[in-house]
């Protein structure tokens, strides 16, 4: 039976929810999450470090079980979905992609800063050869003009994505910052366009129904919100909202709000809200993991962290530029 969707969904508590509980899934957990969210027919469910493939390590935290073993578990009972995995470049390799797709993932999301397409064509050739379908994921979109987000994007479809994301990966954007980028897309791309919020602003929802308005049609969600930060846009919130509005996803709304009660508010450590530094995070339109260096910066300099992170959104500092954070710390800290 064909299921009519307007709106792919793609659930990502497995990958990006892994962030909130640091990287601790359990085969059990991962199994009786997947086989509830198959059972509701969510299209897509993602399964992978928080920092995508081969993200297990010192720096980025270690997993308790070896993703591999959690994307196998999540391919045996994943009967009406089809698992996908997020892979950056330079954190995860095709050797990675290669052991993932043998395992039965079936998507792989291709990360890169929202300016550095130009490392992802390797890992796209080579999804493609696999027979995966391949999605351009663009993090911190927020940081790009809208014209340099277009070229991006536009690099990201020539190496062959079947998709590409406006992702925001701090929670930063607006409605109208959303609006103005997925209509450019959508004006500049023939491929699928896709957009991946949080909640960090409390405007992951909102940002997630303006780009639908637009044309997205692919769509992140996490149940819960569980995910990094304040969570990404609620899962089974949205999927009411859409039917309430004749928007198509295939999936059951009764079967989305009990398997968030039954299945995933036991995981998590604490409830996902906005909290002062999740806060933070969405008004500087930074890296969650910039929270607890910013803090112990602060902590050295006898500043607050707030005034550091705001810093280096200013700066538009990104991941692999932590060692900037003291820098910038200790400029704070000259200044007063």
């Amino acid at each position: 039976m064909t299921i009519e969707r307007d709106i792919l969904i793609t659930e990502v508590a497995l990958r990006d929810g892994s962030h909130a509980i640091s990287h601790q899934y359990t085969v059990e957990q991962v199994l009786n999450f997947t086989k509830a969210l198959s059972g509701a027919g969510v299209p897509y469910i993602e399964v992978s470090h928080g920092d995508g493939l081969a993200g297990s390590s010192l720096q980025y935290g270690r997993s308790l079980v070896n993703e591999m073993e959690l994307i196998e578990a999540a391919v045996s009972v994943a009967d009406q979905s089809k698992i996908a995995v997020l892979l950056l470049p330079g954190i995860g390799t095709v050797k990675e992609l290669k052991q993932a797709a043998s395992l039965g993932a079936k998507m792989v999301r291709v990360a890169t800063h929202v300016t550095e397409a130009d490392v992802a064509p390797q890992h796209i050739y080579a999804a493609k050869e696999l027979g995966l379908e391949t999605v351009g994921f663009l993090m911190m979109s927020h940081m790009a003009e809208v014209n340099k987000l277009v070229e991006q994007a536009k690099l990201m479809e020539s190496y062959g994505a079947d998709t590409v994301y406006v992702v925001d990966s701090a929670g930063a954007f607006l409605p109208e910052e959303v609006r103005e980028r997925i209509r450019a897309l959508k004006q500049s791309i023939g491929i699928n366009i896709g957009f991946h919020g949080h909640n960090n602003l409390s405007l992951a929802m909102a940002n997630t129904l303006v780009a639908i308005e637009e044309g997205a049609t692919r769509i992140d969600g996490s149940v819960r919100c569980l995910g990094a930060g304040a969570g990404n846009t609620q899962t089974e919130v949205l999927v009411a909202i859409l039917d309430k509005v004749d928007i198509k996803t295939g999936i059951d709304v009764y079967k989305m709000m009990d398997l968030a009660e039954e299945i995933v508010a036991p995981i998590l450590q604490t409830p996902q809200e906005i909290t002062k530094e999740s806060l933070t995070l969405g008004y500087a339109g930074v890296y969650s993991s910039f929270a607890l260096h910013a803090k112990r910066a602060a902590a050295k300099f006898g500043i607050d962290a707030r005034d550091i992170l705001t810093e280096l959104g200013r700066r538009k500092v990104v991941g692999g530029q932590e060692d900037m954070i003291l820098d910038v710390a200790a400029e704070i800290a000259g200044s007063k």
